[in-house]
């Protein structure tokens, strides 16, 4: 009898003990990948963690390496599962680190500020020594019996000394200053010899009565001849040249009417100005 031949099982199918080579190999790019995007957008910049987080999103979603979820299936094929990703890699480029150029907007605010405060503590400070000059000038008027004839007010030019020129500083027709008005205009010139900022103007004013002198053709050389003499006067006490200006304004710019004798009178008139230097208004 022919010998019965043994019935073979089937064949075992031979396993691959090397499959997870596959799957270190796609961890290790992945993270050489992540190492590599991370040291590219050292510098700090909005826009790169956003495209570092697209890259990550598309990186950890499986799809920018072929391959599938098994050995066998291929990497290639589409489902309803397995959507490859749209988000693009952009590539890895050198970079050079970039230092943001400083905000000027807030130190020019800044800086805008502390010159608008600096203006502001200036104009204060003016405005206290006028008052400090003007007390010193009422009470010396007070105390001499000039009181009637010399006025001081602070206003928008600056402090403003009104000296009546009747009796004091000048006769009638006359730009020669009298002996009587020489002590308030040492004063005066005290004054601005201690406050030595300000520039000073000098204005000469008269009454709307004509004039008609070989000396003084009409009130305007009468009222500028009376301005120049105050200020020819207090450059001889020792007050700079260079600070004093002088203008005869004539019948111009009255305080008082001209029909009566005493408006005539107030008219009649020497200003002397001591000029603001800070027009802050806040």
């Amino acid at each position: 009898m022919p010998a019965k031949s043994k019935r073979r099982g089937p064949a075992v199918a031979h396993e691959n003990e090397e499959r997870w080579l596959l799957t270190y190999a796609d961890m290790i790019t992945l993270l050489m990948a992540l190492f590599m995007v991370l040291f590219s957008i050292s510098s700090v910049n909005i826009s790169k963690y956003v495209t570092l987080q697209q890259s990550l999103r598309a990186a950890f979603s499986g799809s920018i390496l072929p391959g599938g979820r098994a050995i066998l299936q291929s990497g290639s094929e589409s489902t309803s599962a397995h959507t490859p990703a749209t988000a693009e890699v952009p590539s890895i480029m050198p970079l050079t680190p970039t230092i943001p150029k400083p905000i000027n907007q807030g130190q020019g605010q800044t800086a805008a500020s502390a010159k608008l405060l600096q203006e502001a503590q200036a104009a204060s400070q003016e405005q206290a020594d006028f008052v400090a000059l003007k007390f010193r000038l009422d009470q010396y008027a007070q105390a001499h019996g000039f009181a009637s004839q010399v006025s001081t007010a602070i206003e928008h030019q600056g402090l403003v000394v009104t000296v009546l020129t009747d009796h004091l500083l000048f006769d009638s027709g006359s730009a020669s200053l009298k002996q009587a008005g020489q002590p308030l205009l040492n004063e005066i010139a005290n004054l601005l010899s201690i406050d030595h900022r300000h520039p000073i103007m000098v204005e000469g004013f008269t009454d709307d009565v004509p004039i008609d002198t070989s000396q003084f053709p009409s009130n305007w050389e009468l009222s500028t001849a009376r301005a120049t003499t105050v200020v020819r006067y207090m450059i001889g006490r020792g007050v700079t040249a260079s600070r004093f200006g002088a203008a005869g304004y004539a019948y111009l710019h009255p305080v008082a009417t001209n029909a009566t004798p005493a408006g005539r009178a107030l008219n009649r008139r020497v200003e002397i100005v001591f000029e603001r230097i800070n027009t802050y208004s806040g």
